[in-house]
């Protein structure tokens, strides 16, 4: 399975773009609904990702599965190359998953669960 489609990186390099612009207008930063989520098929790994700038490096809520998830930064090549069970498998993205939300407010349910809750 491809991580992104074309129209979902277009999708968050178009959210990329609008929040350079508010923050250059000193509007502040958008608080986008996640575009995307990625997880590992095999753990407990999830990332909900609202932006991707031009070289890749893509902005949204990582939980590692430590009971400590946070915004941050995570660049798709990385992602993408992740291969687990001797290369049988890697990141996946649930297609079937709709923002319900936006990422400051799965961040703060995150936080009060020590996961995201999804």
């Amino acid at each position: 399975m491809q991580l992104l489609t074309q129209s979902l990186k277009k999708q968050l390099n178009a959210n990329y773009h609008a929040n350079e612009k508010a923050q250059y207008e000193n509007k502040g930063e958008i608080d986008f609904a996640p575009v995307v989520k990625l997880f590992s098929p095999v753990g407990a790994a999830t990332w909900l990702i609202t932006e991707m700038d031009d070289e890749g490096m893509m902005f949204g809520l990582c939980d590692m599965g430590h009971g400590f998830p946070e915004l941050g930064h995570v660049h798709h090549d990385e992602l993408a190359n992740i291969k687990l069970l001797g290369g049988a498998l890697g990141i996946e993205r649930d297609i079937h998953w709709k923002a319900k939300s936006t990422i400051n407010e799965y961040a703060k349910q995150a936080n009060l669960n020590g996961r995201i809750v999804a």
